[in-house]
């Protein structure tokens, strides 16, 4: 009978230590596994749900915009919010996101079109459409306008009053813009 016990404490012994060897592997596992997660990757799965995100750009503190998450390429977002306005976000600008799920996208998944709609390819689409936007900077201050070219860096805006489409005589000045300065671009409906 003393056998029997000693074998079978051996045993219970052996099986605890494989279980917190087992524990530490998985633990450890995790832990490299979310080192290679990316923001994009933790925010993909909010894609088509309403969220709250905190960004650059606000007067004295920073600012929070509120809407369904409806793109998200490599680095940006955007947000449809109330009134059918549209909050195109440099990643760059991103302070916080809200209540994220706990899973996240596979790191890389997002498929080789996606990664090379990058903040450039956007805005030469509100160019090519002709978009009037309301643009944040990172230092608060605002502008109005549309966007007539975008380079490698920076970005061309024609500044006219809210309301106006962007002739000649409408065209208050011309900015350019580092891509770095710009906190968010609203388009207006």
């Amino acid at each position: 009978m003393r056998w029997e016990d000693l074998f079978a404490d051996l045993e219970a012994q052996w099986d605890a230590e494989e279980a917190a060897e087992l524990a530490a592997e998985l633990a450890d596992r995790s832990r490299r596994e979310a080192a290679y997660l990316r923001m994009i990757d933790r925010m993909r799965p909010v894609v088509g749900h309403r969220t709250r995100c905190r960004v650059l750009g606000g007067q004295r503190a920073p600012e929070t915009l509120h809407g369904t998450l409806a793109a998200l390429g490599v680095d940006w977002f955007l947000l449809a919010e109330a009134g059918a306005t549209e909050a195109l976000v440099p990643m760059r600008s991103l302070l916080a996101v809200e209540n994220l799920p706990v899973v996240s996208a596979q790191p890389g998944h997002e498929g080789p079109l996606a990664a090379r709609l990058n903040l450039r390819y956007v805005l030469r689409g509100l160019v090519r459409d002709r978009s009037a936007c309301t643009l944040r900077l990172v230092d608060g201050d605002g502008l109005h306008g549309t966007p007539v070219r975008v380079g490698a860096d920076f970005l061309e805006v024609a500044e006219h009053s809210v309301g106006e489409f962007a002739r000649r005589a409408t065209i208050r000045s011309g900015w350019t813009l580092p891509l770095d300065a710009i906190a968010f671009v609203r388009r207006i409906p």
